[in-house]
């Protein structure tokens, strides 16, 4: 993968930790030394992120010696990252680039976890990342080997309660209204109960969105409407993780949602620097 953050967005994130100098760095009078930096994974990992950590060393000074995809599966102790340079350039550097690898990575890790639970089904990633991550959020998700069911509100047509609050008409009138006016657009929508979710696949619902529903559920719904033409996808959402992804994939689901990936402990990143 390449860097998804530019150029001036890194310099913004070393700005934010070293705004007028590395005080300890310059005090001590070493940051002229030549020194090596080296990263690796603590425990299992999948990486994410990595080229945009090497990319904040070359801009603090630094230069790179061996970088590691994002997408990597990296066993406990695997060095991913190594480069050297002036010890000032390296230290400037060493916790920006070490915390993005790591968040990015847990999100990645989660990720591979849930899509390897469920082969075969795609998983797909909300837009429940934490705001101002969200460039880094989608190539960490992608990394784990999973999908984004929606990168924001203007690309696609997501139906919830909270939208038809506002709806007099019946289901069938606004879903051929919304496919009038984006007739390349799948229609999805949103429900809470077996019951819901049949009626808006008769309806004409492209896919059918369970919000936390359990797999017996979900079974239920797709038992129910098999017999459509064509039959709309039933996705879980909501309390979708790896402890309960085949589950749902036993159940019939070929599309599981989930924002579990976003939240967790990110990985740890043991980083080493010293003189050459």
């Amino acid at each position: 993968m390449t860097t998804i953050l530019s150029d001036a967005a890194l310099d913004a994130l070393l700005a934010q930790d070293v705004p007028y100098g590395d005080l300890t760095t310059d005090s001590l009078g070493i940051a002229a030394r030549p020194a090596r930096m080296s990263f690796a994974a603590r425990g299992a990992m999948v990486l994410a992120g990595t080229e945009e950590a090497a990319r904040l060393v070359e801009k603090a000074g630094g230069s790179i010696l061996r970088v590691e995809a994002s997408g990597t599966a990296m066993g406990a102790g695997a060095v991913f990252l190594e480069v050297d340079g002036p010890a000032g350039s390296l230290h400037r550097a060493w916790k920006v680039a070490q915390t993005l690898v790591e968040y990015a990575s847990g999100i990645a890790t989660r990720a591979r976890r849930i899509v390897e639970a469920a082969p075969g089904v795609t998983v797909a990633c909300t837009r429940k990342n934490f705001p101002g991550s969200k460039d880094l959020s989608v190539k960490a998700v992608q990394a784990g080997g999973a999908v984004m069911h929606r990168l924001g509100l203007s690309e696609t047509l997501l139906v919830f309660p909270e939208h038809r609050a506002f709806l007099a008409e019946p289901p069938e009138t606004w879903i051929a209204g919304l496919r009038r006016k984006a007739p390349e657009k799948k229609i999805v929508v949103e429900v809470g109960t077996v019951e819901e979710a049949v009626a808006f696949a008769q309806a004409g619902a492209d896919v059918i969105q369970l919000e936390k529903l359990p797999p017996d559920a979900a079974r239920a719904v797709i038992e129910a409407t098999r017999g459509l033409t064509p039959p709309p996808a039933v996705a879980p959402a909501g309390g979708v993780t790896e402890a309960n992804a085949a589950a749902y994939a036993a159940a019939g689901c070929r599309l599981l949602i989930t924002s579990a990936p976003f939240f967790g402990q990110p990985a740890d990143v043991k980083v080493v620097l010293g003189p050459l």
